[in-house]
């Protein structure tokens, strides 16, 4: 399965490098392509390097603006020139979404991945990793939206909150119907 993950490329402590590491060893070892932002750095740098080292594909998809950072021995890389055609190239190579710490590029990444599934645009599982309770506020906001009529379609039926990368990966792949 292509497995597109948004994630911020900053460097970040062990408590979201360590789970990001060994979501990205299930992803390699489950035989599984990572499709990613393509960046050399930070916590973009540790999944990509997980997932390789565990027998993983990379495809990544860069933008011109940072193709300076971009993984040289990635499987496959696309230099998209503007941040639009980078999120569109993501999407339109990817089974499935997860959706890792990060910071304003993540969640602008995130709304419009869950916007474009509300109108249909898209079926792909979606999958919000709330590594340390990182989400938790926009969980919060996202159950609001539903409660008060603002999500046209359940919650659920657009996103997945899972706690940890086992559960983010088994929601994936039963989704797939890989289980």
């Amino acid at each position: 399965m292509n497995i597109c993950v948004f994630l911020s490329a900053a460097d970040l402590d062990d408590r979201y490098t360590v789970p990001a590491r060994e979501f990205a060893e299930l992803l390699g070892r489950g035989g599984h392509t990572l499709v990613w932002g393509g960046s050399e750095s930070g916590l973009m740098k540790v999944v990509a390097d997980g997932v390789q080292e565990a027998g993983g594909r990379l495809v990544g998809v860069s933008v011109d603006f940072l193709a300076s950072k971009a993984r040289e021995n990635a499987d496959e890389m696309v230099i998209a020139r503007d941040l639009a055609e980078r999120k569109a190239l993501l999407l339109e190579k990817a089974d499935a979404v997860v959706i890792m710490v990060g910071g304003t590029g993540t969640l602008d990444e995130a709304t419009e991945i869950l916007e474009l599934k509300k109108h249909g645009k898209h079926t792909k599982p979606v999958v919000l990793l709330n590594t340390a309770g990182f989400y938790d506020g926009l969980r919060l906001q996202f159950q609001r939206m539903e409660d008060e009529g603002f999500l046209p379609v359940p919650l659920t039926d657009l996103v997945f909150f899972a706690k940890d990368g086992v559960g983010a990966l088994a929601y994936l792949e039963e989704s797939a119907g890989l289980q």
